[in-house]
């Protein structure tokens, strides 16, 4: 049965603040080399410089799309865990977490691809336990081994029994993972939890047992799709 999202509330399409200065040096780039051919080639090699500007406007629209905040409507219900970013399911899974609680979880991993919006949202309400940023190596997002050997950022956020462990892993393109976090911090679910630039996988540990609400390959949206029931 479909879950239907309570209490709700709506954002109006932004660009996100880590953007800022790449959209700029994009621009100003972009903007020198169109200059400098249209001054070397002039009419000469109009169709040259015509296609240039084209590829360039196309580019930097892209690197726009990667920091954009679409209007949206977030999920924000309490016994839920909502998807942490926008993506596709991966990873359905039992496995032993190495780095935080000791144990058996239940690992739901979402594959960011470079079209996909890049931030990063908190997926329960409650208090910030743990967090740790882990240096590694830059495999390819799906590979099983990119989980514990990547570079990444875990945090755990619990709500009453709930606690749930949230891995930004950076990829073979992705190479800066930001996080907003800090131990001790109240959050609030579907609030910014951070950013990976040009795309990755965020990992979800959750206790065994917990109800998996999505399916593999399914795609899902960062702050609205609920992950998981307990």
């Amino acid at each position: 049965m479909p879950i239907v999202p309570l209490g709700l509330r709506s954002q109006i399409m932004t660009i996100h603040r880590e953007g800022y200065k790449t959209i700029a040096l994009a621009m100003l780039v972009l903007g020198v080399l169109n200059l400098l051919i249209f001054w070397l080639l002039g009419a000469s090699m109009l169709w040259l410089s015509t296609t240039v500007l084209i590829i360039s406007i196309l580019f930097f629209l892209f690197i726009v799309s990667f920091f954009r905040i679409p209007a949206r409507t977030l999920t924000i219900r309490d016994g839920a865990i909502v998807s942490p970013c926008d993506g596709k399911v991966v990873v359905i899974e039992e496995t032993h977490d190495v780095e935080y609680f000791k144990d058996k979880r239940l690992q739901v991993s979402i594959f960011m691809s470079p079209a996909n919006v890049h931030v990063n949202r908190n997926p329960l309400s409650g208090e910030v336990l743990y967090n740790q940023y882990h240096k590694g190596k830059y495999l390819v997002a799906w590979d099983p081994k990119s989980s514990t050997e990547n570079e990444r950022h875990s945090v755990v956020i619990r709500q009453g029994r709930m606690e749930v462990l949230v891995k930004q892993i950076a990829g073979a393109v992705a190479k800066r993972i930001v996080n907003y976090l800090h131990v001790g911090d109240t959050v609030r679910q579907g609030e910014e939890l951070g950013f990976i630039k040009f795309g990755s996988r965020v990992d979800l540990l959750l206790p065994p047992g917990t109800k998996v609400e999505v399916s593999l390959n399914q795609v899902v949206k960062g702050g609205v799709t609920v992950i998981a029931t307990y």
